[in-house]
């Protein structure tokens, strides 16, 4: 039986590890965002309390 025969498989799954470990990550940090997130604004919310009326 062909299929049991470990050797193509295996280089196959060590090539596909390979290629997902090393290059793909490489690939995705070296994106650059063209717009870098900004804050809306830079002044505090005064937040008020809520008086909860069952208590």
């Amino acid at each position: 039986m062909p299929q049991l025969n470990p050797a193509p498989w295996f280089a196959i799954l060590l090539f596909s590890w390979l290629i997902f470990l090393i290059i793909i990550p490489t690939k995705v940090l070296n994106h650059v965002s063209p717009h870098e997130p900004t804050p809306f604004s830079t002044e505090e919310h005064k937040t008020q309390p809520w008086d909860w009326p069952w208590q």
